[in-house]
């Protein structure tokens, strides 16, 4: 039986959770294939001290490598918070069908440099808000904690 959004996304925040807990930006990501998760990544910037260490282009890196493949047709990401203006980039180049995202991110999400002109692929479905109270609350944990 398939899983839902709303399944993956708690996977993502798994993830999101060993970010937290490793002291790194709260955000996971789940990229999946056919049912089959291909990656499960999240922020490592710290530990890699890389600032595009993010968890979607981990998961991509991780995808490509296991699949062979420059491109993503067919796969979903989901991932806790909006994807930055640099994810959605390399969301665009590796023409993934889905990105789902939890929490809405007005600060550092691709809107506020694209606002309504998607970034995105023109076959990329994107779906926000799922569990976006979970994923936000967590976020919100870490920055209150490092003030």
């Amino acid at each position: 039986m398939a899983m839902t959004d709303e399944q993956y996304m708690r996977l993502a925040l798994a993830q999101a959770k060993k970010a937290f807990d490793a002291d790194e930006v709260p955000i996971g990501a789940i990229l999946v294939i056919n049912e089959t998760i291909i990656a499960r990544n999240h922020n490592q910037v710290e530990l890699l001290n890389d600032s595009t260490a993010h968890a979607e282009i981990l998961s991509l890196t991780t995808a490509y490598n296991f699949l062979g493949s420059k491109y993503l047709p067919g796969a979903a990401l989901y991932v806790t918070v909006e994807p930055c203006l640099m994810c959605s980039g390399a969301l665009y180049w590796s023409k993934i069908s889905k990105v789902v995202f939890g929490a809405y991110d007005d600060k550092n999400s691709y809107r506020k440099y694209t606002g309504d002109i998607n970034p995105f692929h023109p076959k990329t479905e994107i779906i926000g808000g799922i569990l976006a109270e979970e994923s936000g609350a967590l976020m919100k944990e870490f920055f209150r904690s490092r003030r």
